[in-house]
């Protein structure tokens, strides 16, 4: 994978860890799935004083940051390689990624020119929406992240057959739509 990413120019250093690219993977899956917030307190709270047995490895937060880095191509792969059949029948909804405070949205550097302020049923966000849609059998189909202020119905066309939505993805050109 390393031979195949672009290089910049600039001479990296290359530090071997102990830690290896399937843990980092494991904890990032295992966060989506506790119900913390916080990666950091998950991190801290959990996995370094819980799960000591399954990763006898384990680095510290700050290293655990600059490795997961490395995730994200492998994380994508996988999440695609997890994709199942359409059962005749899909739900489509989407979900909020917020990625500061309101109060923030003007300072903040990280996603500037790919962060958007959008709008929810449940109020206003500086982020991106996740859209995912299931089966019948409550098995991913698909999932596209876009900016916050992305038309919910923009996506549907390129994920889905059939499918069922909330009120946001109900317009003229998606009634009786079918690809």
């Amino acid at each position: 994978m390393k031979a195949r990413l672009l290089a910049d120019g600039k001479a990296h250093r290359e530090r071997d860890t102990s830690f290896s690219l399937s843990e980092v993977m494991t904890i990032l899956i295992l966060f989506q799935a506790s119900g913390f917030r916080c990666l950091k307190l998950f991190y801290t709270q959990h996995v370094s004083r819980h799960l000591r047995r399954e990763f006898p490895q384990l680095v510290s937060d700050n290293r655990f940051v600059e490795l997961e880095q490395q995730a994200l191509v492998p994380l994508t792969a996988f999440l695609h390689a997890r994709f199942s059949d359409c059962t005749g029948i899909s739900f489509v909804d989407s979900t909020t990624i917020k990625v500061c405070h309101d109060l923030r949205i003007y300072s903040h550097r990280v996603f500037k020119g790919l962060a958007r302020r959008g709008k929810t049923s449940v109020g206003w966000f500086y982020g991106f929406k996740v859209h995912l849609v299931i089966n019948g059998r409550v098995e991913l189909l698909a999932a596209v992240i876009t900016p916050g202020n992305f038309d919910d119905r923009r996506a549907v066309p390129k994920m889905v057959r059939r499918l069922f939505g909330d009120r946001g993805y109900i317009s003229q050109e998606l009634t009786g739509w079918q690809r």
